[in-house]
C-alpha cells in the first residue's frame, strides 16, 4: 500500500478485535458476564459474535495489500510462504490446546480452535486470491457458502441448523475424531472445526475484496463507498437468515455476510474518523494491540492456562483450607471484594487488556514485531 493509501483506520480495527478477544476470553468467572459479552446460546448474534469474524475480515483485508508483493500470483516462493506460516499459526494453537503437556490426555487432545480456524483460513483464502482475479475470488466466495448451505440442509436431520442434527458433526467426527471435538455444547461438536472452516474462508475473501474496493476509492469517497456496500450486505444477511439462521458456531451463510456487512460499517466510521477528520489521539491504545496482533492473542491464552492449571493458592480462611487455582483466586479475592460478583467479573478483564496492552506497548516502543 502506498503512503497516500495506507489507512490507519485498518490497523484500529485489528487492534479493536484483539482487545476484544480478550475481553470477551477472559472473564473473572464464566457465571458473571454482562449479556452483550456472552455469545448466543445457539442462533442470533451478539456483539461477542462479531469478534472472530471481523478479525478475519481484517486478514483478507491485510492479505490484498501483503501479497501486491507476489504480483497477486502464485508460484514456489509464495507457496511455501503460504504453507510455512499457515503450519506455524496451527501448531501454535495446537501447542496452546495441549498446554500444559505433561497433564494433557492427547487421546482426547481437541485439535481445532480458534488459531487452527485461523491457519486454514489463511493458506486457504491465500491460495484462492492467489490463483484468480477478482471475479474468481467473487465466485469463490459465492461457492464456499452456498456449498456449505446445501451441505448443511442435504447431510443434516430433520432440523438441520440444530445442535443435535447439524451435518459438522458427522463430517468432523469422521476427518477429526470424535474424541478430538470441543465438548462445549455438551455434545461433540467444534465450532472451529473443519467443516465451518469453509464458510469462514468467505469471510476473509470478502474482507480481501474490501482490499480491492479501498485500493480503488478515492479516500474520500471511501467511508461512502463501505457505507453503501456494507448497509446492502447486512440487509441480505437479515433477509438470508429468515431461512438460514445467524449462527456463529455453525459459520452459516448470513452470518458471513451479516458480519462482513457490519465490519465494512464500522471501518467505514474509521476511515471517516481516523484517516479523514483526523481524529487520532484515541487510537495509539488499539494500534499497539494491531502491531503484533497473534502474539499478544496467543500469548493471553498461554497466561490463562499458567493462572488456571499451574498455580495452586491454598485458602484458609474457612473451617476448612480449600485449594483454588490462580485464575479463581485473583478474582475472587483481587476483583470481587473491590467490585462484586458481576463487575469484578468485568474488571477482570479489562485489567488483563491492559496487562495485554502494557506488553504489546513495549514491543511496539522497542520496534518488535513478531510475525506469526
Amino acid at each position: 500500500m502506498t503512503q497516500s493509501k495506507r489507512y490507519l483506520a485498518l490497523d484500529v480495527l485489528r487492534g479493536i478485535t484483539i482487545a476484544g478477544m480478550i475481553l470477551v476470553n477472559t472473564p473473572g468467572s464464566w457465571s458473571y458476564i454482562y449479556p452483550p459479552l456472552r455469545h448466543a446460546a445457539w442462533h442470533g448474534c451478539t456483539p461477542t459474535d462479531l469478534v472472530f469474524p471481523f478479525f478475519l475480515f481484517v486478514m483478507g483485508v491485510s492479505m490484498f495489500f501483503s501479497f501486491s508483493k507476489y504480483g497477486d500470483g502464485l508460484d514456489k516462493a509464495s507457496l511455501l510462504k503460504i504453507g510455512k506460516r499457515g503450519l506455524l499459526i496451527f501448531a501454535i494453537g495446537l501447542f496452546l490446546n495441549s498446554f500444559p503437556q505433561w497433564q494433557t490426555d492427547f487421546s482426547k487432545l481437541r485439535i481445532m480452535g480458534v488459531l487452527q480456524r485461523i491457519a486454514v483460513a489463511y493458506v486457504f483464502s491465500s491460495l484462492i486470491v492467489l490463483s484468480f482475479k477478482k471475479r474468481g475470488v467473487v465466485l469463490s466466495a459465492v461457492l464456499l457458502v452456498l456449498v456449505h448451505w446445501l451441505a448443511l440442509y442435504v447431510f443434516g436431520g430433520d432440523d438441520p441448523y440444530s445442535l443435535e442434527q447439524n451435518a459438522t458433526i458427522a463430517f468432523d467426527r469422521a476427518i477429526l475424531g470424535e474424541s478430538h471435538l470441543y465438548r462445549g455444547f455438551g455434545v461433540p461438536f467444534d465450532p472451529e472445526g473443519i467443516f465451518s472452516s469453509m464458510s469462514a474462508i468467505a469471510t476473509v475473501l470478502l474482507g480481501y475484496l474490501v482490499g480491492l474496493l479501498i485500493k480503488n476509492s478515492d479516500r474520500h469517497k471511501l467511508p461512502l463507498n463501505l457505507l453503501m456496500y456494507g448497509g446492502a450486505l447486512v440487509i441480505a444477511g437479515l433477509l438470508w437468515s429468515l431461512v438460514l439462521p445467524l449462527n456463529k458456531p455453525l459459520w452459516t451463510g448470513s452470518y458471513v455476510v451479516y458480519t462482513a456487512g457490519l465490519a465494512m460499517l464500522l471501518l467505514s466510521l474509521l476511515v471517516w474518523l481516523v484517516d479523514i477528520r483526523a481524529y487520532k489521539k484515541w487510537t495509539s491504545f488499539f494500534v499497539v494491540f494491531g502491531m503484533n496482533p497473534l502474539f499478544i492473542f496467543a500469548f493471553s491464552i498461554l497466561w490463562v492456562k499458567l493462572l488456571a492449571r499451574l498455580i495452586k493458592i491454598s485458602d484458609v480462611t474457612g473451617d476448612a483450607p480449600i485449594v483454588m487455582n490462580g485464575y479463581t483466586a485473583l478474582y475472587e479475592k483481587v476483583f470481587v471484594p473491590i467490585a462484586g460478583n458481576m463487575n469484578g467479573s468485568l474488571l477482570f478483564a479489562l485489567v488483563h487488556i491492559v496487562f495485554f496492552w502494557a506488553i504489546g506497548w513495549v514491543l511496539y516502543r522497542n520496534k518488535i514485531f513478531i510475525k506469526v
